[in-house]
């Protein structure tokens, strides 16, 4: 399904944050889709297929988007996984729902649209589902821009009204597997939001609509032309981090994941230019490291023998899902593989230094 160019529901967070960022990335090429994305569309579109034509799951078995096939294993997974929430959520199988809708919002926001994984209606209680198939980011429903924006856009649009006609609650929920988020609010919450997104987009169409800086910087594909995240670099490039204090290093790191992604979007960018056959000064396409290997497999079994195997035992996540049940707890042992960096409003605590603290004591006596 075609994105509004202007904002949807993945881009209202953004949008809303930064008004200037709509005309750079209407600069940007359209990116390559990429076997994780495949994935994604190929999951929505089997669990979508699957609840408009009430069909069991393992009839889709095989199913294919861009070289991606729905596996057994797959399905167990992540598309299992969310029926049964979706079973937990309507226990009763009570609720009239539509899936895969085009929602937008008419001539209050012309060309301003998106798509809805799921709108549905239990009682007096409107429901807005959204499907979550990656393993990244954790994505928590309350106050999500994304779900407001397809509850507004909803309720404006003529086909999906239905839902929300005399509910008193909306419930936006998140399922990803094997997590689920809700959140209950009111259709006076949505209809604010609708009044902040508007004023977003109107601010958007000026010439000099603001740029700004943050998280939403994450997904964005206008990272590497982008002003703000350019500053970044050439600023952080002239200071000396060996003098900073501790307060301005905490500062640069607040800044260090927006940078990390800038730098992996503009390497992205220059390949797939190169790649389409343009010129990037300075830079060139070149074959990856060649590995060796058998050019006949059977030939080498035929001199090795026996020592042409190895045999290694899998891992406790391999075995789980080859027995299809949780292994008991005193077979399995969790080991960190070191330290790692975390802002301090990470749950995980804090590593207690022991070595330093031993080595800082002895050499006090």
């Amino acid at each position: 399904m075609n994105h509004s160019n202007i904002v949807g529901g993945s881009t209202a967070k953004r949008v809303m944050a930064c008004p200037g960022s709509v005309a750079l990335v209407n600069q940007m090429p359209k990116r390559p889709s990429n076997e994780h994305a495949a994935r994604g569309t190929l999951l929505h579109n089997v669990i979508a297929e699957a609840l408009e034509h009430i069909k069991p799951l393992q009839d889709f078995i095989g199913t294919t988007y861009e070289k991606q096939t729905l596996t057994p294993e797959l399905l167990d997974e992540k598309l299992r996984p969310a029926i049964e929430a979706l079973n937990e959520i309507d226990p009763n199988q009570e609720m009239e729902y539509a899936v895969e809708t085009r929602v937008g919002f008419g001539d209050f926001l012309p060309g301003v649209f998106g798509s809805t994984d799921l709108l549905g209606r239990i009682g007096n209680r409107a429901i807005v589902l959204d499907w979550k198939f990656g393993d990244g980011v954790m994505v928590e429903a309350e106050e999500n821009p994304q779900m407001l924006f397809y509850a507004a856009a909803a309720m404006r649009t003529d086909k999906t009204k239905w839902v929300f006609a005399g509910a008193d609650e909306i419930e936006c929920i998140i399922v990803q597997p094997p997590f689920v988020r809700r959140w209950v609010t009111t259709r006076a919450r949505v209809e604010q939001f609708e009044l902040e997104l508007a004023r977003a987009v109107k601010i958007a169409q000026q010439a000099d609509a603001p740029l700004k800086i943050g998280d939403h910087c994450r997904w964005c594909t206008a990272k590497p032309i982008c002003p703000q995240m350019t500053g970044i670099v050439e600023r952080t490039m002239q200071t000396q981090v060996a003098a900073l204090d501790k307060n301005m290093i905490a500062q640069h790191l607040a800044n260090a994941e927006i940078l990390e992604n800038w730098i992996k979007d503009m390497r992205a960018l220059a390949f797939q230019v190169l790649e389409s056959g343009s010129a990037v000064p300075g830079y060139k396409l070149v074959a990856k490291r060649a590995t060796r290997s058998w050019a006949d497999e059977s030939k080498a079994v035929e001199l090795l023998g026996d020592a042409a195997f190895k045999k290694e035992i899998v891992s406790p996540a391999q075995a789980e899902k080859l027995l299809k049940m949780k292994l008991p707890p005193e077979l399995v042992v969790s080991i960190s593989s070191g330290s790692t960096l975390a802002e301090e409003s990470d749950p995980r605590p804090a590593v207690l230094q022991i070595g330093k603290q031993i080595t800082a004591a002895l050499s006090k006596l």
